[in-house]
């Protein structure tokens, strides 16, 4: 039921009763309130409704203990609760009073229930994006490349710019620029993509990796505790290993140099799966060795 009584100023009795009204929401209220400035005699009768008193309703009760407008017959007025029983309304504020303490429980309660669920979403979105980080990271940056450079570029999985991207920390540069690439680049003839030497400038470090890594046939990674302890490097093995899940079809194209010896158990586990399959060569520490270490390599990056 609504109505609307704000011109009716000389208004002394309102017969509301016998009705379904469960309450009256604010728009009635306010019209009354302005009749009841003009008119101070003002009574309702809202007896024989099925008035609710639940916490939706709490604006309602309130009004009804703080108006002076006066209700017809209220010590008969009936309530009822939200577990359905019958209360009596003669005294609202009291009623209201109780209401608020116990609708306080219960958003405190909702409330509850809700930072638990908003809590919830949160720990399990962010295991998910813990779990799918290097995906996401390596689904980004090739988005971005898709995006910055022409397609058919991607069109051609078997040309590569690079026979292998060399990933290796600061502390093996000597190794690697004295060395391996003596050995592999100018020996083998075998073209190579280093960080310091083919990196475009003005691109981020991040974006530069994934690039050289999605142009390069394979990854070769110069395994030593400075590779393990450094973020870049654990980062360019990560997206060797998506470029091998989601752009080669699970070819492994990531090779290991160990330049030392490693305890197993301090090897990270994904690392470790790529030393079981046998997917890693150690260097050695004798010029004979060193020959066959050397032709070894050049083979394995030739295929």
């Amino acid at each position: 039921m609504q109505f609307k009584i704000d011109h009716m100023r000389n208004l002394t009795f309102l017969d509301l009763s016998n009705n379904v009204i469960r309450f009256l929401d604010a728009d009635e209220t306010i019209s009354l309130e302005t009749v009841a400035k003009y008119s101070t005699n003002l009574t309702v009768d809202l007896s024989k409704n099925p008035i609710q008193c639940i916490c939706s309703n709490i604006n309602f009760i309130r009004w009804m203990a703080a108006t002076d407008i006066r209700f017809k017959e209220l010590k008969s007025y009936s309530c009822q609760l939200s577990n359905l029983t019958k209360i009596s309304l003669a005294f609202p504020k009291d009623l209201a009073q109780i209401l608020v303490k116990e609708c306080s429980s219960y958003i405190g309660l909702i409330l509850g229930i809700c930072l638990a669920l908003v809590l919830a979403v949160v720990i399990v979105t962010t295991g998910i994006v813990y779990r799918y980080r290097w995906k996401l990271r390596y689904l980004y940056f090739m988005a971005k490349l898709k995006y910055k450079r022409a397609p058919s570029i991607f069109k051609n999985a078997l040309s590569y710019d690079y026979d292998a991207f060399v990933s290796y920390a600061d502390e093996d540069q000597n190794f690697v620029h004295d060395k391996f690439i003596n050995h592999v680049e100018r020996d083998g003839e075998l073209r190579m993509c280093l960080h310091k030497r083919d990196f475009l400038f003005g691109n981020e470090i991040a974006g530069n990796i994934t690039d050289a890594i999605h142009r390069s046939r394979k990854t070769v990674c110069i395994i030593s505790r400075p590779f393990l302890n450094s973020y870049w490097c654990m980062f360019e093995f990560n997206m060797a290993r998506m470029e091998s899940i989601y752009s080669r079809d699970g070819e492994n194209i990531v090779y290991l140099i160990f330049l030392e010896q490693i305890p197993a158990n301090t090897l990270p586990l994904v690392l470790l799966e790529l030393v079981q399959s046998q997917s890693y060569i150690e260097f050695p520490n004798d010029e004979y060795g060193d020959t066959i270490f050397w032709d070894n390599l050049k083979q394995v990056l030739s295929d």
